[in-house]
């Protein structure tokens, strides 16, 4: 970091938005679960969406690498720098626009978390429709980025569903702003789609479009146990599809133990496995949840929450199980994307390939059971260097094996980029490649992101 990068970097932001001071950059150069760290030569925080296209601009002219910050909340160390690089973070970037309650949108900072937003929207009526368990710290801008998931995906969808336009400084410092007031907008590339998804790869989004939705009047909420996950997942495909769904989540009891020893979380039901669902609607949806766990191969009683206060204690048991993931330490993460006939076979056999490698370690499994999309974490999980490497080597290759995805809702990152052959073919790898190139031919850009 040279002194006249520094100056340039503040004559654009202001000094007291540039710090090369060592502690500072040490606390933002390790990632959200404390397993993984990196170096960093400054600290950037631009304020408008004119500022980070011009500290792109003078970061590539000097040969600096960026590496692209939000929330800081990536669980595949998305945010880690690995070369020197000026971290350029989204924080300051969090004007929240009026809402448009007949259009049901508005237009946030990138740097907005995913709970003021979800606050604003609420009071204007309405739903922000991508929930997380860091919503108080995921920010709108890397939660686009990522495509991120969350609680509501088997309502709402996915990040990108909801993006209905976005600013984005481009690696060269030029801005481009995609945004349209029609409902269905036709006209030339979808660069809003190439964006989302894309790590921080190809720009830095700096404002979204975001899509809201009509708040439901009535919300009723379950837990109900299982014996075995082959019957979580047939009742998660039942119930995927059913009128009025916002929530199927999936909750493994060895993560509720834990919870219950450190936390003092009441287990609402005595079974291995837990499905929390959720339905939410115009008019009152416990009838309908009756009827649909009438369906299901359930162990015991179900607990339903009806009111607003047992519906919270529910909720509070599946997030506590986020929480306790860093009880013994730094977790090692697996996000998982499956087929839903894969679910089970595969939880044995990761089951048997962490006791094999790791004997004295706890496998916590919980997600988003209606897309497949799953969270395996291994706690008390003390390997490290070679060891580590190679039980996550194995995991990909089997996630792979069993028709699974490498990535799921968490994004590639730098902690998978080498497992990307195993979802995608080298010609698929080629094309994304090339596009990278067109956008950032120096690779400046989130570098150790996405590929190797």
């Amino acid at each position: 970091m040279t002194e006249s990068l520094a100056s340039a970097l503040a004559q654009i932001v202001g000094r007291a938005h540039v710090s090369t001071d060592a502690d500072v950059l040490a606390g933002r150069s390790i990632d959200h679960t404390g397993r993984y760290s990196g170096r960093a030569a400054a600290l950037v925080r631009p304020g408008t969406g004119a500022e980070v296209g011009s500290v792109l601009q003078t970061c590539r002219d000097a040969g600096a690498h960026v590496t692209v910050q939000g929330g800081r909340t990536s669980l595949v160390a998305g945010t880690v720098p690995e070369h020197d690089d000026v971290l350029l973070s989204t924080e300051r970037l969090t004007e929240l626009g009026e809402i448009d309650t007949a259009e049901r949108r508005v237009r946030v900072g990138a740097g907005v978390t995913a709970a003021a937003l979800q606050h604003a929207a609420a009071a204007a009526g309405l739903v922000f429709g991508v929930d997380l368990a860091s919503r108080d710290t995921a920010t709108v801008g890397g939660m686009a980025s990522t495509n991120a998931g969350g609680l509501r995906t088997v309502r709402y969808g996915n990040m990108g569903e909801q993006v209905l336009g976005l600013d984005v400084a481009l690696p060269d410092g030029s801005l481009v702003h995609r945004h349209s007031q029609v409902r269905r907008d036709n006209t030339g590339y979808d660069l809003a789609a190439l964006f989302v998804g894309a790590e921080g790869t190809l720009g830095v989004l700096t404002a979204v479009d975001v899509r809201l939705h009509p708040a439901p009047r009535y919300r009723v909420t379950a837990i109900a146990g299982f014996d075995s996950l082959t019957a979580v997942v047939a009742g998660g495909r039942l119930l995927r599809d059913t009128d009025g769904i916002a929530a199927l989540e999936l909750i493994d009891a060895r993560g509720i133990r834990v919870a219950t020893e450190r936390l003092g979380v009441a287990t609402p039901v005595d079974a291995p496995w837990m499905l929390l669902i959720e339905l939410a609607g115009s008019t009152d949806q416990t009838d309908r949840l009756a009827e649909a766990l009438d369906g299901l191969q359930l162990s015991g009683e179900p607990a339903v929450g009806v009111d607003t206060a047992a519906q919270q204690r529910l909720w509070r048991v599946r997030e506590s199980v986020n929480e306790i993931l860093g009880t013994y330490g730094p977790p090692l993460k697996f996000d998982v994307s499956l087929p839903l006939s894969a679910v089970e076979p595969f939880a044995a056999a990761a089951g048997t390939v962490i006791a094999e490698h790791a004997p004295e370690a706890i496998p916590v499994l919980f997600g988003h059971i209606g897309e497949g999309n799953l969270h395996l974490n291994v706690l008390r999980c003390a390997l490290a260097g070679d060891a580590e490497r190679a039980l996550y080597s194995t995991m990909m290759d089997l996630i792979a094996s069993h028709g699974g995805n490498v990535s799921s809702e968490h994004g590639v990152g730098s902690r998978k980029r080498d497992y990307v052959s195993m979802s995608r073919d080298s010609a698929d790898i080629a094309a994304m490649r090339a596009v990278k190139a067109a956008f950032d031919p120096t690779g400046y850009l989130n570098a150790g992101v996405l590929f190797s």
